[in-house]
């Protein structure tokens, strides 16, 4: 099959090739190229993926997995490979097109024992080696069929004639609060992960894996939804990432020997895992949760590139952000959810003079209790009248708006207090429920968005704040999560949950096409819900709640595998107790994505002030660059013990390389930067004020030396090319 130019469609009969036995057929959008096996024995087979020609294995892994209720597994297992429907799909046809600028292709199955029909959607940029993937099951029976899997995309291409499987590394990750994105490279044959035992002597397929799983709606708070597999030898990788705001499961399968050796399923919500199972009913249609790969020959930090590149192209719509507006939060290390008009004011006047572009006010605003105590009865969001005496919170609005700032406020628009007087004013059925009674958590109620007295409520509050104090920018926190979900008018408590995640995501879609021009943070407890489905969606994302300025740079420079360089929302919170270099540790840190500022500014005195500043107006020179730019590690993934971290942000104007340590002030700094880069090329540009570190060449690295000063530092270069 080839490429058809325009919304020219082709389809390939199926009577006409896989009756007469296999056959294959090809998907090429300019950079990627797929080769697909059909067979009327066996389901269709992607059997290559590529970057730069065309690649064919001998893989037997179907493209979809699906499970139903009094079917299950062709081989029993607990994993999903081998699924009794996979297994009999049969292919029925393809189409390719191009729309608006998108290679489209569909390829249709069809299992003549319980008449699904699946329909598996790739789309892609024709700039990109990289391809979203949905899975659509319809049921073209006269009877329901209860789904309790089905996958986005599997696959099992990841070893070529010639390669050997030991050469594969699996790249992996795992976060939790306050030590997020942090990143193991293991061999997949390994004492930990998959085992070499001689299937061809055993004459089965294997039943071991390396599973990694999200659980309920704090999707990144173990472990993360996005991996890569890499040849260490050839280069050759390929990376995922599943775009979900609740469960999922992705799992990387032993199978035979050789090129049939390993397989890769990407599933949303299952059984399983989840409690989810969805009743299908005659005629009707069930699409999984999307999920996206990249494929490169350059090796991990290579697909990653692309993966970044591919984000891009799917956020490619988003406007109200697109200069990367400097934001100053009162929260981290600062105000601490404790902001009144007299803590406030001096702080946005130094905000202001320092750079910051808008001004967000934190938690706290709403409360009137005496005691501080305000996590029960959250909901309403009218602001305080104790915090905000002689003019209340239009004062501090004015004020902001007069230091020439936007207007920013934090709010956990999701859950009701249980003392709220909306949790007795909203139904029942506004809530997510098990068992007849609403989940609660940490003493509040979550809001089920499926029900229109949810969405009723979020609508009105948010366009009541914006009509009132002409709010820029949300700060939306999320710090509880429900557990497996809400059995209410739901088939099953996973199907529940998934209903609500979508409706969450329809909902908040809504409310940016009615508010066009405001921006929006998805902070989440500090990343927890850091998937791609909402980072489509929103603006830019706090990276963490860490409040050790000495241990952030981890998660800042572990990021930007998980998300967009601009969207990694990085704390830099300088304090008058620090040191000159402390203070420019922390700004460093602020400037290795999005700087998201904070810190007591009122505080300090002139040189330190000289410092913050220059951070910010550095920010301000560098943003675009981050904005258009793609990660690499020349010191390895950062690690979270390690002394030295380093990031790499190479962009159209320049590379910017990011060094941390917190070692001796005589740790020497080994890096690899990369053919022809030499201690010459290297430009300090932050901090300017405090002594240079000493920069010369070992043979392949360049070498660092810290100026001699005790405790942590860091130092941003611009790497001069030519």
């Amino acid at each position: 099959m080839q490429s058809t130019p325009g919304n020219t469609v082709v389809e390939q009969d199926a009577e006409e090739s896989a009756a007469a036995g296999p056959f294959r057929f090809e998907w090429n959008t300019g950079r990627l190229r797929l080769n697909f096996i059909a067979d009327a024995d066996l389901p269709v087979v992607l059997s290559g993926i590529s970057d730069s020609g065309s690649a064919w294995t001998n893989t037997r892994q179907p493209i979809v997995e699906l499970m139903a209720t009094g079917d299950g597994r062709a081989r029993t297992t607990t994993r999903f490979t081998n699924t009794g429907v996979g297994a009999r799909l049969r292919y029925e046809g393809h189409s390719t097109r191009i729309e608006d600028g998108t290679a489209r292709l569909d390829v249709v199955q069809r299992d003549p024992l319980t008449g699904l029909e699946v329909t598996t959607f790739f789309s892609a940029s024709p700039e990109l080696a990289a391809s979203r993937v949905t899975t659509t099951v319809m049921n073209t029976s006269g009877t329901p069929v209860i789904l309790e899997a089905v996958s986005s995309f599997s696959a099992g291409a990841f070893v070529y004639p010639g390669e050997s499987t030991k050469d594969l590394l699996l790249h992996s990750g795992t976060g939790e609060q306050l030590a997020e994105f942090r990143w193991t490279t293991e061999a997949l044959w390994s004492q930990d992960n998959l085992a070499d035992f001689n299937s061809a002597n055993m004459n089965q397929p294997g039943r071991g894996g390396v599973e990694k799983i999200g659980t309920s709606t704090w999707s990144t708070a173990r472990a993360l939804p996005t991996g890569a597999l890499e040849n260490k030898v050839t280069g050759r990788s390929f990376a995922w990432q599943i775009e979900h705001n609740g469960g999922w499961r992705w799992e990387v399968d032993n199978i035979r020997e050789d090129e049939d050796s390993v397989a890769l399923v990407l599933l949303g919500p299952e059984d399983l895992d989840h409690h989810w199972s969805h009743k299908l009913e005659p005629g009707e249609s069930f699409m999984s949760v999307p999920v996206s790969f990249a494929v490169s020959g350059a090796g991990f930090e290579g697909v990653i590139a692309e993966l970044t590149r591919h984000r891009r192209w799917l956020r490619r719509r988003r406007h109200a952000d697109a200069g990367s507006v400097l934001v100053f939060n009162d929260y981290m290390n600062t105000i601490n959810g404790d902001p009144t008009t007299e803590k406030l004011l001096p702080l946005i006047e130094q905000a202001a003079a320092a750079g910051a572009e808008c001004f967000c006010i934190d938690a706290g605003w709403y409360d009137d209790t005496v005691a501080g105590d305000w996590w029960p009865s959250v909901g309403e969001w009218v602001p305080s009248v104790r915090r905000f005496p002689d003019g209340g919170l239009a004062r501090v609005v004015s004020a902001i708006r007069e230091a020439g700032m936007g207007v920013g406020i934090w709010l956990e628009p999701e859950v009701i207090g249980v003392d709220s007087p909306l949790a007795k004013q909203l139904p029942d059925g506004a809530f997510l429920q098990r068992h007849g009674q609403r989940v609660t958590e940490h003493q509040r109620y979550f809001l089920d968005l499926r029900h229109p007295a949810a969405r009723a409520h979020l609508d009105a509050t948010f366009d009541r704040l914006i009509a009132t104090f002409g709010i820029d920018f949300f700060k939306l926190d999320y710090n509880v999560t429900p557990g497996p979900g809400t059995d209410f008018e739901a088939f099953s408590v996973g199907a529940g949950l998934l209903g609500h995640n979508r409706a969450h995501l329809e909902w908040f879609t809504e409310l940016r096409r009615r508010h066009p021009n405001v921006i929006f943070e998805n902070c989440s407890s500090g990343a927890m819900r850091a998937d791609f489905a909402m980072l489509e969606l929103f603006d830019f994302q706090s990276t963490s709640d860490q409040e050790d300025f000495r241990l952030y740079p981890a998660i800042a420079a572990g990021a930007p595998v998980q998300m967009l360089p601009e969207q990694a929302g990085n704390w830099a919170y300088p304090q008058s107790w620090m040191t000159q270099e402390e203070i420019a540790y922390t700004m460093v840190t602020g400037l290795s994505g999005r700087l998201y500022a904070s810190g007591y500014l009122n505080r300090m005195n002139p040189d330190q002030l000289e410092l913050v500043h220059d951070a910010y107006r550095q920010f301000k020179a560098i943003r675009n660059n981050i904005a258009a730019s793609t990660p690499s590690w020349p010191a390895g993934l950062p690690q979270w013990y390690a002394d030295t971290i380093a990031l790499v942000l190479s962009g159209p104007e320049a590379d910017l390389l990011y060094v941390w340590n917190r070692g001796d002030e005589t740790t020497e700094i080994s890096l690899g930067l990369g053919t022809g880069v030499t201690a010459a090329n290297l430009v300090e540009i932050y901090p300017r004020t405090l002594a240079r570190w000493d920069v010369t060449d070992s043979p392949g690295n360049t070498v660092l030396l810290r100026p001699g000063t005790s405790g942590p530092t860091a130092r941003v270069y611009a790497i001069q090319r030519g």
